[in-house]
C-alpha cells in the first residue's frame, strides 16, 4: 500500500540531515559573526557596522517566501545546494571589499543567498511528517552548529584576518554541500505545471517572484494553527533579538568582558539543544499551543527581569540556561504544529512564511530597543519591551482557551452523535 504522507522517516535514513543541521544553521551565524569584525577592522563606526549587519536580511526577508514556494516546485535539496553554492562563490569577496558602500551591496547580495537554514528546515519538516521527536533531534544538533560556529570563526579571525576567516567558511559550506548531497530528498513535490509524469521543469520565469505565490502562502495565516505559531515564534525570535543588541551592551555596562559574555551566550546555545530533545515529551503533555505560549511568556519574563540580577554572573547563566532551554522546546514545537497544519506541498512556503516573520523582528527589534533605551535608559528597556511583548501574549491565551473550548463542544458532539 503507497504511503500517503510526506515520507516515511523510519524508513529512510535522517543521519545525513542531523549533520546538515549544524552546518546549515552555523552557516548564518558564521557570516552574521564575521561582518562586524570585518567592518572594525577597516575603522567602520558603529551606525555603519549596524547597517551592514542589518542588511544581510533585507532581501533575504522579501525573498524568503519565493525561495520557500521553489523548494516545494523543484525539490528542497536542490534548492537549498544552489543558494549554498552561491554563498560559497560569495565568500572571498568579502577580502576584496574594504569601502563601505561595495560592502554594503555585497551584504546584500549574499543575504539573499543565506537560505541554507531554511531549506533544512523544509527537508526535516517534509521528512520527518512533523514529528517533533524528530524535529527535537534535528534541533539539537543544529544548535551544534550555532555554537560551535561563532567560537570557531572567532578564532580563525585572531590567527589570519579575514582571507582565512572568508575562506573558512566557504569550507563549512563545503561540508554542509557533501551532507546535503547525501541527505535524501522529499517524494513529493508541487503539481506539475505540464501534462504527464514527471516533476516541474525550471524556467527562466521562475527565478522571477509571483505575486500569486506570495498570495497563497501569506494566505496560511488564515489557519489557526499557522497565525498563533507565527506569533509565537516572532515573540521567541525577539527575545533573541534583545539578546543580541541592548543585552550585550547591559553587559558591558556591568563590567563583563567579551569572553564572559560569549559563555553566556554558547550557554544559552546549549541548554537550547538540550531543551529540544524534550520537544516530543512536551508535545504529550497537552495542548502544544498553550506549551509554546507558556514556555514564550516565561522566556520573557526572564529576559525582561536582566536588570533585576545585578549583574551577578552565576544569576545571569541561570536565566540564560532556562531561557535557553525553553526556547529549545519551543522550537520544535512550532516546526511540528506547522508542519501537521499544511498540505505536503506547502512546506517550503510554511517555513518561508515564518523565516519572513523572523527577519522583520530581526530588522525591527534592535533598532526599537536602541531607542527605548536613548530615551528612558537601558535597564528600562527591558521593562518597557517585556511588558509590551506580555500584554501581547493575554489575547493569545484567550484565542488558545478558545479554540480549545470549541475543539471540546465538537468532540462531545461527534461523541453523542455515534452512542
Amino acid at each position: 500500500m503507497r504511503s500517503t504522507g510526506i515520507n516515511a522517516p523510519r524508513s529512510r535514513p535522517l543521519t545525513s540531515l542531523y549533520v546538515a543541521g549544524p552546518f546549515s544553521m552555523g552557516y548564518v551565524d558564521f557570516y552574521t559573526f564575521l561582518i562586524p569584525l570585518y567592518g572594525l577592522s577597516l575603522g567602520f563606526d558603529a551606525s555603519e557596522v549596524g547597517i551592514l549587519v542589518g542588511a544581510r536580511s533585507i532581501l533575504a526577508m522579501f525573498l524568503s517566501i519565493h525561495v520557500g514556494v521553489l523548494m516545494d516546485r523543484f525539490g528542497t535539496r536542490k534548492v537549498t545546494l544552489f543558494f549554498v553554492w552561491a554563498g560559497m562563490a560569495l565568500a572571498p569577496l568579502f577580502p576584496l571589499m574594504p569601502w563601505f558602500w561595495p560592502l554594503l551591496l555585497l551584504q546584500l547580495i549574499s543575504g539573499a543567498a543565506s537560505f541554507a537554514w531554511s531549506g533544512a528546515q523544509t527537508l526535516i519538516a517534509q521528512l520527518a511528517e512533523g514529528d517533533a521527536r524528530y524535529l527535537g533531534r534535528f534541533t539539537f544538533f543544529a544548535r551544534l552548529g550555532s555554537t560551535a560556529a561563532p567560537i570557531l570563526a572567532g578564532a580563525v579571525w585572531d590567527f589570519g584576518g579575514a582571507w582565512p576567516a572568508y575562506l573558512v567558511g566557504t569550507a563549512w559550506g563545503g561540508v554542509l554541500s557533501v551532507a546535503l548531497l547525501r541527505a535524501p530528498e522529499a517524494k513529493f513535490f508541487a503539481p506539475p505545471r505540464h501534462d504527464g509524469p514527471g516533476r516541474a521543469r525550471f524556467r527562466a520565469g521562475d527565478a522571477w517572484p509571483r505575486v500569486s505565490d506570495y498570495v497563497s502562502s501569506i494566505m496560511l495565516i488564515t489557519i489557526p494553527a499557522i497565525a498563533l505559531s507565527m506569533a509565537i515564534m516572532s515573540m521567541r525570535n525577539s527575545t533573541y533579538s534583545v539578546q543580541t543588541s541592548v543585552y550585550v551592551v547591559y553587559l558591558k555596562q556591568m563590567g563583563l568582558v567579551g569572553t564572559t559574555i560569549g559563555v553566556l551566550f554558547a550557554a544559552a546555545e546549549i541548554a537550547s539543544g538540550f531543551g529540544a530533545l524534550f520537544a516530543g515529551r512536551a508535545m504529550r503533555l497537552g495542548d502544544a499551543q498553550r506549551t509554546m505560549l507558556g514556555g514564550t511568556a516565561l522566556s520573557i519574563l526572564l529576559m525582561a527581569g536582566t536588570p533585576l540580577l545585578g549583574g551577578i554572573f552565576a544569576f545571569l547563566l541561570l536565566f540564560q540556561v532556562i531561557r535557553g532551554w525553553l526556547e529549545g522546546v519551543i522550537q520544535p514545537l512550532v516546526l511540528s504544529v506547522q508542519a501537521r497544519a499544511v498540505g505536503r506541498h506547502q512546506q517550503g512556503a510554511v517555513v518561508g512564511l515564518r523565516q519572513t516573520g523572523q527577519r522583520l523582528t530581526s530588522i525591527v527589534i534592535p533598532p526599537l530597543m536602541g531607542s527605548i533605551a536613548d530615551r528612558w535608559g537601558v535597564n528600562e528597556s527591558f521593562f518597557i519591551l517585556g511588558a509590551l511583548m506580555l500584554l501581547l501574549c493575554a489575547p493569545l491565551a484567550l484565542t488558545i482557551r478558545r479554540i480549545g473550548r470549541f475543539r471540546s463542544a465538537g468532540e462531545r458532539a461527534v461523541g453523542g452523535a455515534t452512542d
